[in-house]
């Protein structure tokens, strides 16, 4: 009987090291962002200084078009657009404006288009970045997120910190599946 619960212990595998990993991805909350052109629409229907503009937004697909009586309003309107988005928790680099122009009758017009999603140049990017943080970790590029793993929660948290702060990174970024 005791050399059973001998051998048994014997032929177990000593304790095996955890590995710790995230997901970085890029994406936005739909239902968050069409709360933030309401109540974009809300307030500049209510402000006295957009009486009279006829200041809409309009969501087609990947891009928000913002028109009203002139490229300044349409501007103001975008600042409207974002402050709104901030409260509710959508990262400003996703709202990617391009230059007011002037369409019709003086009317100004400002395209935004939804920011979102890492390419394969930008997961390139990352994974090198990452990598100059800490020669530890491991990346894999999984379509369009990135799969870091390391064997310390430590240094994953500095991955994090470092991606948090590098404010030249084109996209909003989430860190997801902490494990």
């Amino acid at each position: 009987r005791w050399r059973w619960s001998q051998r048994s212990s014997a032929s177990m595998p000593s304790s095996t090291v955890a590995e710790y990993s995230f997901d970085v991805v890029s994406e936005f909350n739909s239902a968050e962002l069409t709360n933030a052109l309401d109540q974009a629409r809300r307030e500049v229907g209510t402000r006295f200084d957009f009486k009279d503009t006829a200041t809409s937004y309009d969501q087609r697909g990947d891009v928000i078009v913002i028109e009203s009586a002139s490229e300044d309003r349409a501007k103001a309107a975008l600042q409207v657009l974002r402050e709104k988005g901030a409260r509710r928790q959508l990262s400003p680099k996703l709202f990617q404006a391009s230059d007011p122009k002037t369409v019709g009758k003086g009317r100004g017009q400002i395209e935004i288009r939804l920011n979102a999603g890492i390419n394969d140049d930008l997961a390139r990017d990352l994974r090198k970045r990452i990598q100059n943080v800490s020669s530890k970790v491991q990346v894999r590029i999984q379509g369009d997120q990135l799969r870091v793993t390391s064997k310390d929660k430590d240094t994953l948290q500095a991955v994090i910190k470092s991606l948090r702060e590098a404010d030249d990174i084109p996209v909003p970024l989430q860190f997801t599946n902490y494990r």
